[in-house]
């Protein structure tokens, strides 16, 4: 009975965990409806959103920087619960706001909250992942779509029927209950918090930021047909504002069913084969979108595209946590860091070249960064389980 009891906790703390990837996933979501609320309660122009947008990202860096040493000094355990607890209050910041000063302010903190709660519940689910000797990361990453979809679909209703205000207090409200169930059921850390105090630094391993430059390029794609793929197809391809929609719906649609379906491919196939043939699928549908002749045409490639990037960025963030000789926080703080670079950064960039050049280019050329994820994927072999359940070339891990 006390030989089960470590399994029994071990699932558990996967409901746990894959609860807290969704409560991330609704805040964000949530936020998405309440941008257009935002924009005229404040009278701003869209020139100063944008700016707000990127102190949100600037939040989310600073605080994904510095998780890293957090953790090893607590635990990513104790440091999820810590950013959990705030994040549930950073809508509700935001939407308190009054003027621009203060929701600059509120736009800083609400994404410190999330990136810090992003890297923690990751380096969370790497130690679960371990403990049951299977791949669980994609099913999280759906869970975290999941939850996307769901705040961003129910929000808008919820704003034109109730208010922004209400709906801001009935998200924490929700999220306030999640956090009460998941956040104390956590998976605790593979060992004890050690005596010595972790030095800050950076880690001195390079493999990490190897794995990092893969995350950066398997979410490039993701931030690019986020924000640009509805005006290129009706810039460019002549669609209307409806059909121009589907792009993304159909992106985000396969992404997420297939993040459901990912773990069972990665335990049978590995992490190094399951991320060469996704990131070929995903290169195809970018470069058929970029080079598509009609909307409903680059409609089905970026669903394509999105069967694709799914596995990617849990992948490279299983072989992050999985460093030979690194700890799973310093690991993951650096390749989140480096990988939502991607969402956070990139796209005001190809917007800037996209204006001169045409969106079709931007995407043809996307398709490049992930054939050279392809070409790295050796590296995710990190995230690989032997027959055994145990993580391939990590015999011995260290601290640091």
């Amino acid at each position: 009975m006390h030989a089960n009891r470590p399994d029994a906790l071990a699932a558990r703390g996967r409901l746990a965990v894959a609860a807290v990837f969704f409560m991330n996933g609704f805040l964000t979501g949530s936020w998405a409806p309440q941008i257009p609320v935002f924009l005229s309660r404040l009278a701003i122009s869209e020139f100063t959103l944008g700016m707000l947008i990127l102190v949100f990202g600037a939040g989310a860096v600073v605080a994904m920087t510095w998780c890293g040493y957090l953790i090893s000094l607590h635990g990513a355990r104790a440091v999820a619960r810590v950013f959990g607890a705030l994040a549930t209050f950073g809508l509700l910041a935001v939407a308190l706001a009054p003027n621009v000063p203060l929701a600059a302010l509120a736009m800083f903190l609400f994404g410190g909250v999330i990136g810090g709660m992003d890297v923690a519940m990751n380096a969370n689910g790497v130690v679960v992942e371990k403990k049951l000797s299977r791949a669980i990361m994609s099913s999280l990453h759906g869970f975290w779509s999941l939850g996307g979809f769901a705040g961003g679909a129910a929000g808008g209703i919820a704003i034109q029927r109730f208010g922004h205000l209400p709906h801001a207090v009935a998200v924490t409200l929700l999220v306030a209950a999640i956090a009460v169930l998941a956040l104390p059921a956590l998976y605790p850390d593979e060992r004890p918090v050690r005596q010595e105090k972790p030095k800050i630094g950076l880690p001195r391993h390079a493999t990490v930021y190897l794995v990092g430059l893969m995350a950066l390029f398997s979410m490039v794609p993701e931030g690019a047909v986020l924000d640009w793929a509805a005006l290129y197809l009706q810039q460019e391809l002549g669609a209307d504002l409806a059909t121009a929609g589907l792009a993304f719906a159909g992106f985000s649609g396969t992404m997420a069913v297939v993040r459901f379906l990912g773990d069972g491919v990665r335990n049978r196939f590995g992490a190094v084969a399951t991320l060469r043939a996704s990131a070929l699928v995903a290169a195809a549908g970018m470069l058929v979108a970029g080079l598509a002749p009609s909307p409903w045409v680059a409609i089905a490639a970026f669903a394509c595209c999105g069967l694709g990037i799914a596995n990617m960025v849990p992948i490279a963030f299983s072989a992050a946590g999985n460093q030979k000789g690194l700890s799973s926080g310093a690991g993951m703080s650096v390749v989140t860091t480096m990988g939502y670079s991607g969402i956070l950064m990139a796209p005001s960039a190809i917007g800037f070249v996209g204006e001169r050049t045409g969106f079709g280019p931007i995407f043809v050329a996307v398709s490049g960064l992930l054939i050279v994820v392809f070409l790295m994927s050796g590296l995710a072999r990190a995230a690989d389980f032997d027959g055994a359940g145990v993580l391939a070339g990590n015999e011995t891990r260290g601290d640091r």
